[in-house]
């Protein structure tokens, strides 16, 4: 099969395209015949190795993809051939990647793709939207009728955050640093979007939320916890998600005065079960095109090199996320 893989870890310049042996899948696992895989910061970290992990070389890249069952094996059950399905755990856990004409995955880890979405939306909106959904819910605690702020709302993380939010209940205020980001925001659900650079952001969060923030989520890793402390209510929770290298100032003081809470997580250490009650939720969404993805570029299995270029360097003409298609 074909595939785009890594025999060392390093820059984009380190991916190779070219035959590997397709997956023999074992005991439980099903056959997948790869239609569309996204590409996610985590995927370059993964392959500068910056992330610790060992990794089976040679090493296909990538976490999520859309297609459909090519084969089960033995202890299979939920699935069938010609069943379209998606997830979000390849590449991790010894396991190869996504980037690739097939991909033998873990049933439990697959999930059955609704009628109305398109393997490219679903492959767009699979990692953003089960990390909203496991941060907002078993992290953050959310509950409908709740404020969340989500700083950086109109890139992939901040829109699914938005949307996932105000399809369980939630008051959403968010921030982009463009006129079309703030109408992105508003076109999600936000009841307001606020220009993150503006001078008087603070008083503007304030009036929107004068009796503060419930559940805050900075999807731009700049983690400005002066700031956020400032806006939270009592029993208010911060998600963070950082970024690799982040060392926010913390003012302690503030943050037990007011009972508030820190928390961060990784999708990729969510239980079986949550994993799959997130994706209920996130098919739930979808099918109702109450969760959306903009896909901003497609490329070829071939030029995974590029994609990956692309998306380390945080192209600035991109709107939305980059996805591979295999041949």
């Amino acid at each position: 099969m074909k595939a785009a893989f890594i025999r060392r870890t390093g820059p984009p310049s380190v991916i190779e395209y070219g035959d590997l042996p397709a997956p023999e899948p074992g005991e439980g696992e099903v056959l997948v015949r790869v239609s569309a895989a996204a590409v996610n910061p985590v995927d370059g970290y993964i392959r500068q190795g910056l992330v610790a992990m060992t990794l089976p070389f040679p090493f296909v890249l990538g976490r999520d993809l859309a297609g459909v069952v090519e084969r089960t094996t033995a202890g299979t059950k939920r699935f069938k051939p010609g069943d379209r399905v998606w997830c979000n755990n390849q590449g991790i856990g010894g396991r190869q990647g996504s980037f690739a004409e097939f991909a033998a995955v873990r049933e439990e880890l697959l999930y059955p793709l609704p009628g109305p979405v398109d393997f490219l939306s679903v492959a767009a909106l699979a990692h953003s939207g089960l990390t909203v959904h496991l941060g907002l819910s078993r992290i953050g605690g959310l509950s409908a009728g709740q404020t969340v702020f989500v700083n950086g709302g109109a890139g992939s993380v901040g829109r699914a955050l938005t949307q996932v939010a105000t399809g369980m209940g939630a008051r959403v205020i968010a921030t982009a640093g463009t006129e079309g980001g703030r109408t992105t925001c508003l076109t999600d659900g936000a009841v307001s979007a606020i220009d993150y650079k503006s001078p008087t952001l603070d008083a503007e969060l304030r009036a929107m939320a004068p009796e503060g923030i419930d559940v805050w989520w900075d999807a731009s890793t700049q983690q400005d916890l002066e700031f956020a402390l400032r806006h939270m209510r009592r029993r208010g929770r911060i998600v963070m998600m950082p970024g690799l290298g982040a060392r926010p100032i913390l003012p302690v003081d503030r943050l037990s005065e007011y009972d508030i809470s820190i928390v961060a997580f990784a999708v990729a250490n969510a239980s079986v079960a949550e994993m799959r009650a997130a994706a209920e939720h996130i098919n739930a969404l979808a099918a109702a095109d109450k969760l959306r993805a903009r896909v901003a570029r497609t490329f070829a299995l071939r030029d995974a090199r590029l994609a990956h270029e692309m998306v380390e360097n945080r192209d600035r003409r991109l709107d939305g996320k980059i996805i591979v298609v295999p041949p």
